[in-house]
């Protein structure tokens, strides 16, 4: 059945929907020259520009750049005005957004506020004593009970999300009371029933808005409104598992939505913003078009994570059987709803919290890297909704191999995963060789090693000489963007050149793939994804992506004729394929096509 778009607010043109949107870790992206840290900067982001803008991105979007003690890779802020030494200075930003102004682009903050550093001054006063102004600030309960030890008792048994063998409460001696830390110990939590706490996190996006930023990405936003009672998480770990995901307590709470609207009113009603929130666990059609309906006043888009999910179980670091046809049903799923609802989708299927794409739903081997990465650049840029980039996506950047130590990475849920891993199977090989292959298939550290820019020391990413925060991978010589840029094949595109054509040709007939009304073809295929994009103006285009290491025929559609077939990502030009009946598919080949 066709997903038709009519005359309706989805298909109304708004700068925000066409934009594409390229995620920037700013620790891995770019270091300046002279800087010895081994940490990017903004500076470095600003020297980059004309690459993003050659690529055909038009916003840049970095992760957090704000002071921040680091506990969480900047996700801890201390300062929400100030920005965080390593990476520059507010002039430095004023820099970036004046020479984003003059290319066209845009810049959207990380805004962080379910949660401050525990170095932040909020929270200092806060733990001064249960009398200070700002106590009620932060989340604070008092112990459920001590234990025969003497050893206060948590006021439930909410596991923390970055380390579920953890409570998420922390125990404060001085006033001896737990704060709420959903992620990290140095991750309270603020208490958004308070007018207060909400009045100055306002006060914040208005500052940022002022200086001259485009929008935000919403970081968990999902997660401001708690249940009150605060009660126990059902048991669904195993034995060892003292706490558990409290996820059904404060995901999408019972206050979500006035907060939202306030949020909307308050700030977002008087810019033409671009806003996309952060919003893990939730996927019920109606909760999400609460959001972001066209008539919703509260975001713009979310991102969904049933697709970055589709391996995970209860928790993050885990792994659970999936298909093809599963990933399928995900996407058709949310481009009908959103046609059918008058919402909005956000396109993605890499961050910084997630392992590389194409080593996760391709094949990342030599053979097929590079085929599989277009693959996924096919098939995003011919999707309704926000395009959004993650760094090296588009030069194809795949996991970090298996032979790295342990100690190669550096994200706080890796180490406390595998501390886990190390207390629980101590005597165990299989279970702790299963806990290293998740890390190697999961980690988000896959999604933070160093932008590979050329084939130099460093990958170009820092001097040479200088120690990078994380090591390069291996594979920088050959896997680059300066190769990818030069690269002058006459038959075939670099992963990069496929990007940049298949962007060009999205912004070219946004009217199909931006707006356009979606029909998937033969859902039962356990190999094939093949769909159908329909102008609202007339013209019809059709998208055809092998996920399947083998070669196939792929029958056409009674009644679906081609008039000419576009692209491939397998040669330069149109492929030469039959335009009826069989039409014979290489491993891993997507190809588009232009319909009678």
């Amino acid at each position: 059945m066709e997903m038709a778009v009519t005359d309706s607010s989805y298909s109304t043109p708004k700068w925000w929907k066409e934009a594409v949107v390229y995620q920037i870790y700013p620790a891995s992206f770019q270091c300046q020259s002279g800087v010895t840290s081994g940490w990017g900067t903004i500076k470095g982001i600003t020297s980059r520009l004309d690459y993003l803008k050659s690529l055909g991105i038009d916003v840049v979007w970095s992760s957090p750049i704000l002071k921040s003690p680091q506990a969480d890779m900047g996700y801890d802020i201390a300062d929400y005005k100030q920005i965080d030494e390593r990476y520059g200075s507010l002039e430095d930003v004023d820099e970036l957004i004046a020479e984003l102004k003059k290319r066209d682009m845009k810049l959207m903050m990380d805004l962080v506020v379910n949660h401050t550093s525990n170095e932040h001054p909020w929270f200092l006063e806060s733990r001064a004593s249960r009398e200070s102004p700002k106590r009620n600030w932060y989340i604070w309960k008092k112990p459920k009970s001590i234990g025969q030890d003497g050893v206060p008792e948590p006021p439930n048994n909410w596991a923390q999300i970055l380390g579920e063998a953890n409570s998420a409460w922390t125990y404060d001696e001085k006033t001896g009371e737990f704060y709420l830390s959903l992620f990290t110990p140095e991750q309270p939590d603020l208490n958004w029933e308070n007018p207060e706490v909400r009045a100055a996190v306002w006060e914040v996006m208005h500052f940022w808005m002022k200086r001259g930023a485009s929008g935000f990405r919403m970081d968990v936003i999902n997660l401001i409104s708690k249940e009150p009672n605060y009660p126990d998480a059902d048991i669904v770990l195993g034995p060892g598992h003292r706490y558990q995901p409290g996820v059904k307590y404060f995901v999408n709470g019972p206050k979500l939505h006035d907060y939202l609207r306030e949020m909307y009113r308050e700030v977002l009603s008087k810019y033409d913003t671009i806003t996309v929130g952060e919003m893990p666990g939730v996927s019920d059609e109606k909760e999400i078009l609460r959001s972001v309906g066209a008539d919703s006043e509260e975001l713009r888009m979310i991102f969904i994570f049933d697709l970055v999910d589709i391996d995970k179980p209860d928790v993050r670091m885990a792994l659970k059987p999936w298909d093809i046809k599963e990933m399928k049903s995900i996407i058709t799923k949310w481009q009908r709803v959103m046609i059918r609802d008058n919402g909005w989708n956000s396109v993605f299927i890499e961050n910084h919290d997630n392992p590389r794409s194409v080593s996760r739903y391709t094949d990342d081997s030599d053979e097929w890297r590079e085929k599989g990465a277009k693959l996924l650049a096919l098939m995003q840029t011919t999707l309704g909704g926000t395009l959004f980039v993650y760094q090296g996506e588009e030069i194809g950047i795949r996991n970090a191999p298996k032979t790295w130590d342990i100690s190669e990475f550096k994200d706080i849920e890796t180490i406390n995963y595998w501390k886990k891993c190390e207390q629980l199977y101590a005597n165990d090989k299989e279970k702790l060789a299963f806990g290293r292959k998740i890390i190697d298939m999961k980690a988000r550290d896959h999604a933070r090693t160093p932008m590979q820019w050329t084939a130099g020391e460093n990958a170009g990413f820092c001097d040479p000489g200088t120690k990078p925060w994380m090591r390069v991978m291996d594979d920088y010589q050959t896997v680059n963007v300066e190769a990818q840029l030069k690269a002058d094949n006459q038959t075939d595109l670099s992963v990069w050149q496929f990007w940049q054509g298949a962007l060009k040709q999205r912004k070219d007939h946004a009217d199909v793939f931006v707006y356009g009304g979606f029909q998937e073809l033969y859902p039962d295929d356990q190999e094939v994804f093949a769909y159908v994009r329909t102008s609202i103006k007339g013209g019809r285009w059709l998208v055809v992506l092998n996920f399947s290491g083998r070669e196939l025929e792929w029958v056409m559609p009674q009644g679906l004729e081609i008039e000419s077939w576009v692209s491939t990502n397998y040669a330069k030009g149109a492929p030469d394929k039959p335009k009826q009946s069989g039409v014979p598919l290489k491993s891993w080949e997507g190809i588009l096509g232009r319909c009678v």
